[in-house]
């Protein structure tokens, strides 16, 4: 399956909301930027007509932190509409209570970070720390470099 699209109007959205993110927001980006543990986290990322808080490619891993707004009016809905569409892509959307966030961000960081090599194992993908032999990212996932020994 191809990558969805990326409506300029979303990527436009995006690169505003990196800018005004929320204190949970800011809290856990804090954890997650720098790559920890070799995971690699994209936050405001545009996938579709959407815009994902954190995202982990490597993992295809979503996660959206979530204040009590989501749980409100048509919110619940528009959300699992928004993480169907994400599943059909194979990307898995973990939600995470900003509450959660604000207590312990070192420990939700943690928990992301676990989840994030749970899904590349399961996808069989290598642990990040073999990357440094890679030449390719096809090579990262495991494929061989076509050599004889």
């Amino acid at each position: 399956m191809n990558r969805p699209t990326k409506p300029a109007r979303t990527v436009q959205r995006a690169r505003r909301l990196r800018r005004e993110m929320t204190l949970p927001e800011v809290l856990l980006w804090q954890q997650l930027r720098g790559s920890p543990q070799g995971i690699r986290f994209r936050k405001q990322h545009p996938a579709g007509g959407y815009i994902l808080d954190f995202f982990c490619a490597r993992a295809n891993l979503a996660i959206e932190v979530d204040g009590i707004a989501h749980d409100m009016g048509d919110r619940p809905q528009r959300d699992a509409k928004r993480d169907a569409w994400l599943a059909e892509r194979r990307i898995e959307t973990r939600r995470i209570p900003a509450d959660d966030v604000l207590n312990d961000p070192v420990a939700v960081a943690e928990n992301i970070i676990a989840m994030a090599n749970i899904r590349m194992a399961a996808m069989g993908k290598v642990p990040p720390s073999s990357l440094c032999d890679a030449t390719s990212p096809s090579q990262a996932d495991g494929e061989s470099r076509g050599r004889i020994p």
